[in-house]
């Protein structure tokens, strides 16, 4: 037991394991997950719906979003902005690794009768031959990734992009980095039974890396029958480290904001959102 107890809350190296497929792809947790996707009132696996609403309005308006305007969205989920930007009539892609999200989003997509090209893949992964507009990443899904992924996804983004085009993501800020505390927490079906329709005991330990300026959950779930261990990786910007990554891999910074829907960029954010143009060489 003791040496269980160690294991269980042992500190790895900073993105040292990458267990995305474990939240993504199981039935059960992607099926919680679409759930919390499709709750309008809270903000945790998407935004609200107020917001939602807020943040479209912006981007079809800050890039000048018509039938013309060819849009990826990288972790496009259950389909919340995909649906909507074809609406509006643009030409829309969505990538997602969760078959459930990406099924229902396809049923939506059906039932209003919206001409969305849905794809059920590991986004580090996609190729195309399409060449988009507008590349959107929301709901800091940039932060979960390490640092050899993200700089895979923005040579991607580079290259999937017409001269000209635009990426827009958010990320977490140092100023929600400073705000998280670590500590381990047992709890009996941790998280309300997210993690198994069976009987299950859950550990949560919460670490943070101050020179990578990095936070690890890693969530340790013991059921009858097996063992798993989770890790929720978030990686936290600043302005300085955003501009440099950007410039790095081909892009330059247009804007910096402190959300998805446009509001000037404070320092006291939580977050950061980013408008990033390709560089045209």
């Amino acid at each position: 037991m003791f040496n269980n107890l160690e294991k269980i809350n042992q500190r790895p190296k900073a993105f040292e394991f990458y267990t995305a497929e474990e939240l993504w792809t199981d039935e059960y947790t992607s099926k919680r997950m679409l759930e919390f996707h499709l709750n309008e009132s809270v903000d945790l696996s998407s935004r609200n719906k107020k917001f939602i609403e807020q943040s479209l309005e912006w981007i079809v308006t800050r890039f000048n979003v018509t039938e013309e305007t060819k849009i990826a969205d990288f972790g496009c989920g259950p389909g919340l902005y995909t649906t909507q930007l074809a609406e509006k009539g643009a030409n829309i892609t969505g990538i997602d690794f969760s078959n459930n999200s990406i099924q229902y989003a396809k049923n939506i997509s059906e039932q209003k009768r919206l001409n969305i090209n849905y794809i059920q893949k590991n986004y580090l992964e996609f190729e195309t031959e399409e060449r988009f507009d507008l590349i959107i990443m929301i709901m800091c899904d940039f932060c979960a990734l390490s640092p050899a992924h993200r700089k895979t996804l923005l040579k991607k983004f580079n290259n999937f992009l017409k001269p000209g085009g635009s990426v827009l993501l958010d990320v977490y800020s140092l100023n929600a980095y400073d705000k998280r505390e670590e500590k381990a927490t047992y709890e009996h079906n941790l998280l309300n039974g997210f993690w198994s329709s069976e009987k299950y005991y859950g550990f949560l330990n919460i670490f943070k890396y101050k020179k990578e300026r990095v936070i690890l959950d890693k969530y340790t779930i013991i059921e009858r029958i097996r063992t798993r261990v989770v890790y929720n990786w978030l990686q936290y910007f600043s302005i300085s480290s955003l501009n440099k990554l950007f410039q790095n891999n081909g892009f330059r910074i247009e804007e910096f904001y402190s959300d998805i829907a446009g509001k000037a960029y404070s320092p006291e954010s939580d977050e950061i959102a980013i408008v990033a143009q390709k560089n045209n060489l």
